[in-house]
């Protein structure tokens, strides 16, 4: 979602810049990928490296490895690297130390909380990144406050709502809801893979009876991540747990896309979906302590809830009955950032 805009935008300028792809194969699901390129219409990569699971010592360390062999072989002048997941820092580190140039994509995103292993893998890319691309204002004073010289840091914009606006019209022809008879703006729709909310069986078994609850009242549809699938299997909720919960394998951008723009409510440990939230002016609870995204609380229609679920069930039954939060849209989220990215590089290089 943030790779595809990107290479998009630098098809402007094909006979100045070879722009080629890498998929770490961190994020390993065959049908999940697979969903996610088609959607958006992304060209099969130029290298994959195929690491899969593992620890997060064992992810970062092949990717090392595999990325290596790739830099050594191409050279390139420059990498990219989105977000926050283990192969953003790896394919930071093996090009600083090969003084290859880096670029970061959503740079200076803060949760203040170095328990989340992406709050670490955050810290450490900007700290080696030549080009900081910021998503937020927070992502400004953060990276000032860390240190970071200014000539680094770009205020451009949010990519994955450069993909959001791009697929809207395309999301308004997906038949997903009528293919799980849903009402628009009379279901819930859930995603929740972190682990701190689906690794303990206790607090999951609590997730499921708030969904219960929930339930009661509006159709609650909840495409399961692989992660969540499997610690459900273990603690025994293989399937639905009543006709009005509605469990899904994972959905591919386009029909998740119709689901959050139609969604009466959101219930989410998801970073991207606040954004999107926000962006559709759609509610949305996050079930986390903290953001790096605070702009989803401070302007947008996300509210941070934390991990207590009587709380969150009080403030979605409160949406349920009409207390909406307004909210507006972000400076620069506007489907542009990833075309400001590609200036700023070309013109810097």
């Amino acid at each position: 979602m943030k790779v595809a805009p990107i290479h998009k935008a630098f098809q402007k300028y094909n006979s100045e810049v070879k722009h080629l792809i890498c998929h770490t194969g961190q994020h390993y699901d065959k049908k999940m990928s697979k969903i996610f390129f088609e959607d958006l219409e992304m060209p099969r990569p130029d290298f994959y490296l195929g690491v899969g699971s593992g620890s997060h010592a064992e992810q970062t360390a092949n990717v090392m490895i595999e990325f290596e062999k790739v830099l050594l072989a191409e050279s390139p002048d420059l990498i990219i690297v989105v977000g926050d997941v283990n192969s953003t820092v790896a394919c930071s580190l093996v090009a600083a130390k090969l003084n290859v140039k880096v670029a970061h994509v959503e740079a200076g995103l803060r949760s203040y909380d170095r328990t989340m292993p992406e709050e670490i893998n955050r810290l450490l890319t900007d700290a080696i990144s030549d080009y900081l691309f910021v998503s937020e204002k927070s992502g400004l004073t953060n990276l000032r406050n860390e240190g970071i010289k200014k000539d680094k840091i770009y205020f451009v914009g949010n990519v994955m709502i450069d993909s959001l606006v791009h697929y809207l019209s395309k999301a308004a022809e997906s038949t997903v809801l009528e293919d799980y008879s849903l009402i628009p703006s009379k279901y819930i729709l859930v995603t929740l893979h972190r682990p701190s909310n689906v690794d303990s069986g206790d607090f999951l078994n609590d997730l499921m009876q708030l969904f219960k609850d929930l339930s009661a009242d509006r159709q609650i549809i909840f495409p399961v991540h692989p992660r969540t699938r499997k610690n459900m299997v273990e603690a025994g909720y293989s399937n639905s747990m009543n006709e009005n919960i509605i469990l899904t394998e994972p959905i591919g951008y386009i029909d998740f896309l119709a689901l959050t723009k139609n969604a009466e409510l959101i219930i989410t440990d998801s970073g991207g979906i606040q954004e999107e939230s926000t962006y559709l002016g759609v509610q949305c609870i996050t079930v986390r302590n903290n953001t790096e995204r605070p702009s989803t609380v401070e302007l947008g229609t996300n509210q941070l809830i934390g991990t207590d679920l009587n709380k969150v069930e009080k403030c979605a039954m409160e949406i349920l009955s009409g207390k909406i939060k307004k909210g507006k849209i972000p400076e620069l989220w506007d489907g542009k950032t990833s075309e400001r990215i590609a200036e700023i590089l070309l013109n810097e290089n």
